[in-house]
């Protein structure tokens, strides 16, 4: 191919990806299915307007969709008894993210919440909602994601997850230790993304000592989920990241 055609393909696919972010930002309560007791929901969210030194290719609020869903979704049904149900794209301040317990957001050094989405992601999250954030990279892109986190916030510290927290060992002891990596990993063999050297779990607490925000600093779980059935992505990693999903998911659905 030559290298005018792959620049063409590659914008095609950016301003493709845009689209379906901004048809997914609308998307609210015209099509909610809760037809299980679990259900994958995305947080659809503005993109900040950033100038990263570091820039990592992605596609916002859809970065390894469909396929993160599906593969997890196998993994909730055959390790729990947990019944899952239809996935779904909702906006910070649809009323129905109330019924869901458990709410992904990708990409967290893209997102950028107004005051009011801030508002109702923390009425949500002190309702007894969990948010999990993933596949977010160094210290810029932290800056991005603490800047809207702190508008949820701003009185509640993001700490590092103690030892013993159950949500490291409700139903599988984890690894945390393990740099669960993107798919680059396969081309290259680099664990970590821009100056993203070590993985950190970080969290927010309320007042009872419930987890809140569970974050997944300098890692990639939902590439690891995308790429389940990729026999040049290691196996180890794919079974460390639904592990890990595996407690999130349960930890959200008791606490």
């Amino acid at each position: 191919m030559s290298w005018w055609l792959r620049r063409l393909s590659l914008v095609f696919l950016t301003l493709f990806a845009g689209t379906l972010s901004a048809q997914d930002s609308l998307q609210t309560a015209t099509s909610i299915v809760n037809d299980g007791e679990w259900s994958f929901v995305r947080l659809a969210y503005d993109q900040a307007n950033y100038r990263y030194a570091c820039r990592v290719a992605g596609f916002g609020n859809r970065t390894d969709y469909p396929d993160a869903e599906f593969h997890l979704r196998q993994g909730i049904d055959r390790l729990t008894l947990v019944t899952t149900g239809e996935e779904q794209f909702l906006r910070p301040g649809d009323p129905n993210l109330m019924n869901f317990p458990w709410l992904y957001a990708v990409e967290g050094g893209q997102w950028d919440l107004d005051e009011s989405e801030a508002a109702h992601l923390r009425e949500y999250l002190l309702r007894g909602g969990f948010l999990m954030v993933d596949d977010f990279h160094g210290t810029e892109q932290w800056s991005v994601f603490e800047t809207s986190m702190r508008r949820v916030f701003p009185e509640r510290p993001i700490v590092e997850i103690p030892e013993g927290d159950p949500v490291m060992s409700l139903v599988f002891e984890v690894d945390r230790s393990i740099q669960i990596p993107a798919n680059q990993f396969i081309r290259t063999g680099q664990t970590y993304q821009c100056d993203g050297y070590d993985p950190h779990y970080r969290g927010i607490y309320d007042d009872e000592g419930r987890l809140m925000v569970m974050i997944n600093f300098n890692m990639d779980l939902a590439d690891a989920w995308e790429h389940a059935n990729d026999p040049l992505y290691p196996e180890p990693m794919t079974g460390q990241a639904i592990r890990f999903a595996v407690n999130y998911v349960i930890y959200s659905m008791t606490h």
